[in-house]
C-alpha cells in the first residue's frame, strides 16, 4: 500500500495494524501511570503560595519552587499532549511518525517529571529539615531516578535485549 493513500477505513485489519494498536495501548498504560504523579505534584506546588508560611521562605527556596512549578507544569502538558493530539488528528494516516513524536513527547515529559520530583524533594527536606538534608534527599532521589528510569532500561536493552 503507497504510505501517502490514507488506508481506506472499510480495509480489514492486517496484523501491522494490530501491533501498531497495540503499542498505543502500551503507550496509554504508560501516560497512566505518569500523569497522576505529574498532576498530584502540581496540585501540590498550586497551593503552596498560598499557605501562610510561604511568604517567610528565602528567595532561594522561592527559586527552586518556581523552578519546581515550571517543571512540573511542563511535564503535565508534555505527557498528556499525545492523547489530546491523537484525539484532533483521527484518522492518523501516519501512524509511525505519531507514534515517534509522541514518545518523544513522553519521555521529556517524564524528565521534567524527575527534575521537579528532585526539586521538589530538596524544597521539602530543606524546609523541614535544614538545606543540608534537603541537599542529600534530592542528591539521593536524583540517583534513585536516574538509576531506575534511566540507567537500568538502557542496561537491560543494551545486555538482554529488551
Amino acid at each position: 500500500m503507497n504510505s501517502l493513500v490514507p488506508p481506506d477505513p472499510q480495509e480489514p485489519l492486517v496484523a501491522a495494524d494490530l501491533k501498531e494498536d497495540g503499542d498505543f495501548s502500551d503507550m496509554l498504560s504508560e501516560q497512566r501511570i505518569l500523569l497522576p504523579g505529574a498532576q498530584m505534584l502540581t496540585a501540590f506546588l498550586i497551593i503552596l503560595p498560598f499557605n501562610g508560611g510561604f511568604k517567610q521562605i528565602v528567595q532561594a527556596e522561592k527559586i527552586v519552587f518556581l523552578a519546581t512549578f515550571v517543571l512540573a507544569l511542563t511535564s503535565l502538558v508534555l505527557l498528556s499532549a499525545p492523547a489530546i493530539q491523537h484525539r484532533l488528528m483521527r484518522p492518523l494516516n501516519d501512524r509511525a511518525r505519531f507514534k515517534r513524536v509522541a514518545t518523544r513527547q513522553i519521555v521529556a515529559g517524564a524528565f521534567s517529571l524527575a527534575i521537579a520530583l528532585i526539586l521538589a524533594t530538596n524544597l521539602v527536606m530543606s524546609e523541614v529539615f535544614g538545606h543540608v538534608v534537603g541537599l542529600v534527599m534530592a542528591g539521593g532521589i536524583a540517583t534513585f531516578v536516574l538509576c531506575l528510569w534511566w540507567l537500568l532500561p538502557a542496561y537491560l536493552k543494551r545486555m538482554h535485549g529488551y
